[in-house]
């Protein structure tokens, strides 16, 4: 049986930070591992931005996610420097989103 598992989607430059899972951040330590979240091949354009299909453990909660520094060319402070996602998405929530949405997938192979 396949165990259930939960989706976000994440813009193009910005990177997955903390994990919140039920008692709390999640601790390799204690689980042995690091949560599995995995950027699909997928993603989807929303008011001219691309965004990336994201799958995630049933055991996550949460997930922080923030700008990858290179998106700071100038050194200065990005203005958001944050954000916590609290409602991660059912497979059918993302089948909803992607039938609605400019789709593109991409490819494994060198050539792209």
């Amino acid at each position: 049986m396949l165990e259930p598992v939960k989706y976000f989607f994440l813009s193009d430059g910005w990177a997955v930070g903390r994990v919140w899972e039920f008692g709390g951040l999640w601790d390799d330590r204690a689980r042995r591992r690091q949560p599995h979240i995995q950027r699909m091949q997928l993603s989807i354009v929303e008011r001219g931005e691309r965004l990336w299909l994201h799958q995630v453990e049933e055991a996550v909660l949460m997930v922080e996610v923030k700008p990858l520094p290179s998106l700071q060319a100038d050194g200065s402070n990005a203005s958001i420097g944050q954000v916590v996602l609290k409602r991660l998405i059912a497979a059918e929530q993302v089948l909803e989103l992607l039938c609605s949405a400019e789709l593109e997938t991409k490819c494994n192979d060198k050539s792209s």
